[in-house]
């Protein structure tokens, strides 16, 4: 059964860190990453990695978010630094096979004071 678990979620003030983590299993993952969604906002892009490394960041998140994975482990993490208010948002793992994408169940990130 192919499936992803995350966690790593939950509420930290502005400025503050989390990091998220997403383990897949079942099958082998080219590219993985993370989506996230605001309550009245599009599914948007955060990051991605491919097998090989190669990494996508979306704008707002460059120099603040590092995407990396565990090819033994089938683990994509997320970490989170510089959080802001927009950052708030449910966090989605994604992990692409040959045949689909799988999701996660998703994650809530909270950033307030």
């Amino acid at each position: 059964q192919v499936q992803l678990v995350e966690s790593g979620g939950g509420l930290v003030q502005p400025g503050g860190s989390l990091r998220l983590s997403c383990a897949a299993s079942g099958s082998i993952f080219s590219t993985m990453g993370w989506y996230r969604q605001a309550p009245g906002k599009e599914r948007e892009l955060v990051a991605s990695i491919t097998r090989s490394y190669s990494t996508y960041y979306t704008d707002s998140v460059k120099g603040r978010f590092t995407i990396s994975r565990n090819n033994v482990k089938n683990t994509v993490y997320l970490q989170m630094n510089s959080l802001k208010p927009e950052d708030t948002a449910v966090y989605y793992c994604y992990a692409e096979t040959v045949l689909s994408t799988i999701w996660g169940q998703g994650t809530q990130v909270t950033v307030s004071s």
